[in-house]
């Protein structure tokens, strides 16, 4: 694991979006195609705003979350309402946005087998960006969660439901696997609670500390 330290959070924001387009721009001139995979929430919003202005060869570059929950994309909870709205504009708005989420089906479970249809094609992931929880869940591969041994095994499929008291919604999030065959593996975090979390994780098993499983390859972005 690389761990950056940054002075303060916006040039942290603005270095990585920076390392991320390049890492893209790398796998479309060497590919002619590229895969970036990312988390909803809040935190990465400034990275996507910077990232959403890059001239980058988007109708080449597929766009998928690492993990949504099972509602609505108007609804306010909806990582791909956040996508849209942060990443999925400007000049990134031609990028091509690969769903974690069907209408109308009512679970998870109804729509895996069209989702992982349309992510296989674009595996392994070129550039893998992750956030965590102060408990250490990334995606939504939460501690605890029903079918997280499951979604952690060297045999796990593509997608796997989750669900978890601290989740809230269902959800449905890529697998241990699929993370870790990402080319590049990029973890932001920010705050003193979520760095020593991220301490304490290192000391913990996956089951215990689900990032610990993407950490060996990760370079991880940190920022009081």
């Amino acid at each position: 694991m690389e761990f950056v330290d940054y002075p303060d959070r916006e040039l942290m924001y603005l270095s990585l979006a920076d390392k991320i387009a390049g890492e893209l721009a790398d796998f479309l001139r060497r590919e002619g195609r590229a895969s970036l995979c990312v988390p909803g929430g809040t935190t990465p919003g400034p990275v996507f705003d910077t990232l959403s202005g890059v001239d980058l060869d988007w109708p080449n570059v597929a766009v998928f979350l690492n993990d949504e929950r099972w509602v609505p994309e108007d609804d306010p909870r909806s990582n791909t309402r956040l996508l849209r709205e942060h990443l999925l504009r400007g000049r990134a708005a031609r990028a091509r946005l690969v769903p974690l989420w069907l209408p109308g089906a009512a679970e998870p479970e109804q729509a895996l087998e069209v989702l992982e249809d349309g992510l296989r094609p674009h595996l392994p992931i070129s550039v893998l960006l992750l956030g965590m929880g102060t408990d250490m869940h990334t995606a939504s591969l939460f501690p605890g969660a029903d079918r997280l041994a499951e979604a952690l095994a060297a045999s796990a499929p593509l997608l796997m439901p989750m669900r978890a008291e601290a989740a809230g919604e269902p959800r449905v999030t890529l697998t241990a696997p699929v993370l870790q065959g990402a080319l590049k593996i990029h973890v932001l975090i920010t705050g003193a609670e979520k760095r020593a979390a991220l301490e304490r994780a290192q000391g913990l098993t996956p089951a215990e500390a689900p990032i610990k499983a993407l950490l060996a390859n990760a370079t991880v972005h940190w920022a009081e």
